[in-house]
């Protein structure tokens, strides 16, 4: 079974940067983590096995406090 990619973009409160890049860490399906600098603050790379398990880590990232805004993009290849 081929592997769903995704990279998430987050922008979060100032100062938060690096406390919320270490809860998405611990999250099942995230391969890796990095605070970055423009317009967003923090990109997640996912790796699942299905749209569910991907929806899960989503929703999950989504409820860690700080986090103001996520964007999704699924990979193509």
């Amino acid at each position: 079974m081929e592997k769903i990619v995704a990279y998430i973009l987050l922008l979060v409160d100032i100062g938060k940067e690096y406390s919320v890049a270490e809860k998405v860490k611990q999250l099942n399906g995230v391969s890796e983590v990095k605070v970055v600098y423009g317009e967003y603050d923090v990109v997640v790379r996912v790796e699942v096995d299905s749209l569910k398990k991907l929806d899960k880590v989503v929703t999950s990232i989504r409820s860690i406090p700080h986090i103001i805004r996520s964007i999704t993009l699924v990979s193509s290849s």
